[in-house]
């Protein structure tokens, strides 16, 4: 398969990194932690930390963040935004409800910011949610940290010289995912709907499905196109063919999985014909993410 080593050692390492994040908000040092400011186009920045990658828009109208990662990390957060924009931040946008994207809402709440989600989201942070896989519990935020402003399909805003699109492009990370769109600058923030560790967290628990995220991507896909800029949820920044790339693995290994059901394989019989090769290595984590899988198709 076509760059095999190469993926399969990114998968192994980002999953380890992915699949260490239910501690961090109990036993990291978040005192260690640097706030990397990127450049994406335009007025519009990446900043890079622990947790979701955060996008930034600063203009005359004031300052958009989407997510804004782990709670202590706030005051390193408004410290790197200060340094693009003596303005607060007026709006947070939540591209969904995980704890590593979203925990920084009560602070960025109480300072005055609106904050905005898609309505599942919202929904979600109001109550005490387990994570997929790790049992990892998000208890359920205060009032302030809560989005005040929820949509369901679609919103705009005119902000800072850009229509900004926050879509719903389908269920698939969670049941409440939204993408956010600068138009004229042409970037867009995938949130975890798209990632650069390999084989995608997708909290089936609440809301997510393998087929929903495949679906998304193409959703995604025909919204932008290849002079397009992509934030993702995490990782480097990127364009619309590393997107398809990742799309076109889901699909494969998909595929492969239904494939297996159809001859009636059993689930260790499906792990041993290797689903992910080419794609991640057979290893405990990718074996629990193919069993995960194969239970959207076989009961």
């Amino acid at each position: 398969m076509r760059n095999t080593k190469r993926n399969t050692r990114s998968v192994r390492l980002a999953l380890l990194a992915f699949l260490s994040l239910p501690l961090m908000g109990v036993a990291q040092d978040f005192s260690a932690v640097e706030i990397t400011t990127i450049a994406v186009r335009d007025n519009i920045y990446m900043l890079q930390g622990s947790g979701g990658n955060i996008g930034v828009s600063v203009g005359d109208d004031g300052v958009i963040i989407i997510d804004d990662q782990f709670g202590p990390l706030t005051q390193k957060i408004e410290a790197a935004i200060a340094e693009l924009s003596d303005k607060p931040v007026t709006f947070v946008m939540n591209t969904h409800f995980h704890y590593d994207h979203t925990d920084g809402n009560t602070n960025f709440g109480r300072a005055g910011a609106y904050i905005v989600a898609q309505d599942n989201a919202r929904k979600r942070m109001e109550s005490t949610q387990v994570l997929t896989g790790s049992g990892r519990v998000q208890e359920a935020y205060e009032a302030v940290g809560l989005p005040k402003i929820t949509f369901e399909d679609k919103m705009r805003f005119y902000f800072n010289d850009n229509a900004v699109d926050i879509v719903n492009t389908g269920d698939g990370h969670t049941d409440g995912d939204a993408q956010i769109f600068f138009r004229e600058s042409n970037v867009i923030h995938t949130g975890d709907m798209f990632v650069r560790y390999g084989l995608p967290y997708i909290d089936r628990d609440n809301g997510g499905t393998a087929d929903g995220m495949i679906d998304a991507l193409f959703n995604i896909s025909a919204l932008i196109n290849d002079d397009t800029i992509i934030i993702p949820g995490h990782g480097a920044l990127s364009n619309r063919a590393d997107l398809l790339e990742f799309r076109d693995m889901l699909v494969v290994i998909r595929g492969r999985l239904v494939r297996a059901k159809v001859q009636g394989l059993s689930v260790d019989e499906m792990l041993a014909a290797e689903p992910a090769d080419g794609y991640a290595e057979a290893n405990d984590s990718t074996n629990d993410w193919l069993r995960q899988a194969y239970g959207e198709y076989v009961d």
